[in-house]
């Protein structure tokens, strides 16, 4: 036996490392490919990397045996050849999948590189048995444990390199650092195959039998096959190139989408089908508080409320079973949780898509807490009263509205109450309305203090409220009205003054006294009214009764403008005679109306409504006008001239402008001032610089003055030391009861005895009785009136009074 030697063609040398350091190039791209991709492309990937490294590996393995040149002929067993691919391809194979891994421990790098290790020496020994020699292969073992040695550091090499190119493939000069890992590869790898081939030796027997094989030119062969694996592997970088540019095309894309995400100012979250968060941009930073680093890879219940947890996670659940959209695709109001952990409102547009089989979520989230105040503050303007915040008209018509389909269905009662308070006006117009505002306010909080969160409590304007009370009964309405009549018994302290104000309200009940809005809201106005008549601060339930009369109320208030347009008043006078010469001395002017439909109005019904309306004002100056031109009349005529007593209203007596206009109606009549007498009640009188004012105004005029109703007002007797009056006038209740009460013939007489020593004319009204003008006759009151001497009469009646009495004018 004969020991061979042999030699290598450098080339084909040359050629095995290049194809070995462009493998692993390759492979080196390919790992990244697989780390980027998901789903099947994944695994195609992996494969094809698999494939093409370990066909890379054989390759440069086989060129290198082929480059081995021996002294004898040298065939290759096929099978055994083609069976050596699969340990390499497998290796490789093996090596992508453990660097497609996130993580890599130290066991599994180095159970990895023994596995990869076994098959790249497996396919180097089975393709030395593939060798046909004439004669023999002896292994040197030492060598041959150095070629596995070299096999296994080849492997922890190959493993790390892949693996760290794999996790920094988006750093910078990444070609730079895979041509330097492609190189260091390449040579371990021919430096296993070479230190593999080193320890074998070739032997050669002269008589031995040639084994069957296949016969042909290695140099050939290796050519081809290194031009046939260059080929694939140029494929392999012409479809990484593609890939590559793609791959390029898609980064800069999403770098354009990833820009426009981190500069929008909602928040864009990104999570996978467990709620894990994978995306998070700028403004979801901004609006939760969260920086990227704290939620990536934690669970979107960190920003959802806890109260809302449960329901988010049974909403997900159930789409993936389903794959019903119940919030997919819509635009929903919900809470959100900020790192604080303090909750505001959010707008969120839900989306989901399928990628691999995996379903993901996107979420665009709006913080909408400016927009909810801007709603908020629109609402309070639109449906809330801007003085007391307390729902307006509007506001309680819907609900009012509600409250009765709800009370239909289940058979329930409503109360209704409508609030005036008594005196306000007074008080606005004497004090401000800063203080009649306020006053309004401090109102509102009692009313509601009154109530319960079921009712509402709302201003329909000026000093008017409606109270709604739903699923009531008689008995609790009742205890309601009770307490806000108590509530409005203490003073309300403004500005440390305390005032003092009275509620009337009045009461409509659902569905007796009506069984719509407008109907309740109308009773219950028409029984606050009845409550002002009969003395205000006080309730009342509506009665069925009380519409005739407000509606008798409202029509007269009609009629009173009419009337004076038409000609529908006219003036009676009531005489006035001297009680002790039976001389008639004047005349009080009395105003009537003949109404078309309801036939003769007692003043004591149309003068309270034309006060109220403010028609008093051009009636009053009508009936002065009427009094001073059928006075002067009467004179012309050639009758005795007596003064004519016309009583003036307060509201009359609030206009400036009354002097002015009783001087124009005496101008135009051409009475003679002395014969007018203005009455003027205590009630009007009660602002003592303005009447003090006004009637020395009129004295200086020269008409004659007295107070009306003398004793039944509340001013202080020492306004009439101040007031320029000429006489007092005692009021009928007094006179009718003389004999009735001994009191009432002790105030008349003291009445009249005051007068006197004030230099003060009396004047007695309502003398019915010969015993009352007795009396009066001995108290030596000046003049009466009454139905004893005659009731009140036309104008033309008057003229006979004149001629049956041969009145002459007193002195």
């Amino acid at each position: 036996m004969n020991m061979i030697t042999g030699y290598y063609q450098l080339p084909l040398v040359l050629l095995s490392i290049f194809i070995a350091c462009a493998a692993s190039y390759a492979a080196l791209d390919l790992g990244i490919r697989i780390d980027k991709t998901k789903g099947r492309l994944r695994y195609l990937w992996l494969w094809g990397g698999a494939i093409t490294m370990g066909m890379g590996i054989w390759s440069m393995h086989f060129i290198g045996m082929l480059a081995f040149h021996l002294a004898v002929p040298v065939t290759y067993h096929l099978p055994l050849v083609i069976v050596s691919i699969f340990p390499a391809i497998l290796a490789s194979g093996l090596a992508f999948w453990m660097v497609s891994r996130s993580s890599l421990k130290a066991f599994q790098v180095i159970f990895g590189a023994l596995l990869m290790a076994a098959g790249i020496v497996s396919m180097h020994y089975i393709g030395m048995k593939a060798m046909i020699v004439q004669g023999g292969i002896i292994y040197n073992p030492w060598l041959w444990w150095l070629s596995a040695v070299i096999a296994f550091v080849t492997s922890l090499a190959a493993l790390y390199l892949l693996f760290s190119i794999q996790q920094d493939s988006g750093k910078g000069k990444l070609w730079m650092r895979k041509t330097v890992s492609a190189l260091i590869m390449g040579f371990a790898i021919a430096g296993m195959h070479y230190t593999g081939m080193s320890s074998a030796s070739f032997t050669h027997h002269e008589h031995h039998l040639a084994v069957p094989g296949t016969s042909f030119n290695p140099v050939y062969l290796a050519y081809a096959i290194g031009i046939g694996m260059l080929f694939v592997l140029g494929l392999v970088f012409i479809s990484l190139f593609i890939d590559q540019r793609f791959e390029s095309q898609v980064l800069k894309s999403e770098r354009k989408f990833r820009s426009v995400i981190e500069s929008a100012n909602d928040a864009i979250i990104l999570a996978s089908s467990e709620g894990i968060i994978i995306s998070w941009n700028q403004g979801a930073q901004h609006i939760f508080g969260f920086e990227k680093s704290e939620v990536i890879g934690q669970n979107l219940q960190m920003i959802i409320p806890e109260r809302f947890r449960t329901a988010h996670q049974q909403g997900m659940e159930r789409y993936l079973e389903t794959n019903k959209p119940y919030v997919i695709g819509k635009t929903v109001e919900l809470e959100g949780r900020r790192k604080d952990g303090c909750e505001f409102p959010i707008e969120l547009s839900l989306a989901a898509w399928t990628e691999e089989n995996e379903t993901y979520f996107s979420s665009i989230i709006r913080d909408i807490t400016d927009r909810k105040k801007a709603e908020q503050k629109i609402n309070q303007m639109v449906y809330r009263d801007s003085l007391t915040g307390l729902p307006n008209r509007l506001l309680l018509m819907d609900r009012m509205e509600k409250a009765l389909e709800y009370a239909e269905m289940n058979q329930q009662m409503i109360g209704m109450m409508f609030i005036d308070l008594d005196r306000f006006k007074i008080i606005n117009d004497t004090l401000g309305h800063v203080t009649g505002d306020q006053l309004l306010i401090e109102t509102a909080k009692r009313l509601e203090g009154c109530t319960d969160k079921t009712d509402t409590v709302s201003r329909q304007g000026g000093d008017e409220f409606l109270v709604l009370l739903p699923n009531t009964a008689s008995g609790e309405i009742t205890q309601k009205a009770a307490r806000i009549l108590q509530a409005f018994s203490d003073p309300i302290v403004i500005d440390e003054q305390e005032l003092y104000i009275t509620p009337s309200i009045g009461i409509s009940v659902y569905p007796s006294d009506g069984k719509d809005k407008e109907t309740l809201i109308k009773n219950a106005d028409t029984a606050m009214y009845r409550v002002k008549e009969d003395g205000k601060n006080h309730f009342q339930f509506y009665t069925p009764g009380m519409n005739e009369a407000q509606s008798r109320k409202i029509r007269l208030e009609i009629g009173l403008r009419r009337g004076l347009k038409n000609g529908e008043f006219t003036v009676y006078y009531q005489p006035q005679f001297n009680i002790h010469s039976d001389e008639l001395v004047g005349v009080e002017a009395l105003l009537r109306w003949e109404h078309p439909e309801f036939g003769n109005i007692s003043p004591a019904e149309f003068i309270p409504l034309a006060e109220e309306s403010g028609l008093i004002v051009p009636l009053g100056e009508w009936v002065l006008y009427e009094a001073c031109r059928q006075n002067k009349a009467w004179q012309e005529a050639g009758y005795p001239f007596i003064r004519v007593a016309v009583n003036v209203s307060s509201r009359q007596f609030q206009q400036t402008s009354l002097v002015e206009a009783i001087r124009r109606t005496l101008e135009e009549t051409g009475l003679d001032p002395q014969y007018l007498e203005l009455e003027l009640t205590e009630s009007i009188i009660q602002d003592s610089k303005h009447a003090i004012s006004m009637m020395n105004n009129l004295k200086a005029m020269g008409v004659h003055l007295s107070i009306d109703d003398f004793g039944t007002g509340y001013s202080s007797l020492s306004y009439l030391k101040l007031f320029p009056i000429d006489s007092l006038k005692i009021d009928r209740s007094f006179t009718s009861n003389i004999f009735a009460d001994t009191k009432d013939m002790a105030l008349v007489s003291t009445i009249i005895a005051m007068a006197h020593n004030l230099e003060l004319k009396v004047i007695a009204e309502g003398v019915e009785t010969q015993e009352q003008l007795q009396f009066l006759q001995q108290g030596l009151c000046n003049e009466a009136q009454g139905y004893l001497f005659s009731r009140p009469i036309s104008p033309e009646e008057i003229a006979v009074i004149f001629d049956d009495k041969a009145a002459v004018l007193p002195q």
